[in-house]
C-alpha cells in the first residue's frame, strides 16, 4: 500500500517511522522540518561506525550532540529539506525524524502534526482512504479508518 505510515521496529526497542509513499499527509507539509531543533547523538554522524547522517550538513551543540544545519535555534529550516518540501536525506535521517510519528497507535492524527501545521498556515490532512499503521513490534500491520 503507497498511502501508508509504515512502522519498524529497531533492536533496541525504538520504533522508527517511514513515509516515503508519495500520497501522505508529510508530503507538501514539512512543518516539522522548519519548526524543530533536529538534534540527536553526534554517534549517528556519517564520520563515526556505523553512522549515516552526513557530518558536512550539522553543526556539533555539545560533545556528544549535533543538530542539522538550519536547526540550531529551532523556527528555522533544516538544510536537507529541499524546494519540493521532501528530505533530501530521507534515507540517512537522523532517528529523531525516524521516530516522529505522523498518526498515533489509535490511527488518529498525531497531534504536533495538527499544531504545526496550523502554525504554518497549512491545511488538515482530510484523507478519504485507509491508513496502515504498524502497531506492535510484530510482523503484522493493521488497518484502521483516521479520525
Amino acid at each position: 500500500m503507497k498511502d501508508t505510515q509504515i512502522a519498524i521496529p529497531t533492536g533496541d526497542g525504538r520504533i522508527y517511522y517511514d513515509m516515503s509513499g508519495t500520497d501522505n499527509p508529510c508530503n507538501g507539509c514539512s512543518a516539522c522540518c522548519r519548526h524543530f531543533r533536529v538534534s540527536f547523538y553526534q554517534g549517528e554522524l556519517d564520520t563515526q561506525p556505523g553512522g549515516h547522517v552526513p557530518a558536512d550538513m550539522t553543526a556539533q551543540l555539545t560533545p556528544f550532540r549535533a543538530c542539522m544545519k538550519g536547526t540550531e535555534s529551532g523556527h528555522s529550516s533544516c538544510i536537507a529539506l529541499q524546494a519540493d518540501g521532501l528530505c533530501g536525506i530521507y534515507e540517512h535521517r537522523p532517528s529523531v525524524c525516524r521516530e516522529f510519528p505522523v498518526f498515533m497507535a489509535d490511527g488518529s492524527f498525531n497531534p504536533e502534526c495538527v499544531r504545526l501545521r496550523a502554525l504554518h498556515g497549512i491545511a488538515a490532512w482530510a484523507p478519504d482512504r485507509k491508513i496502515a499503521v504498524h502497531l506492535t513490534q510484530q510482523p503484522q500491520t493493521q488497518v484502521m479508518e483516521p479520525l
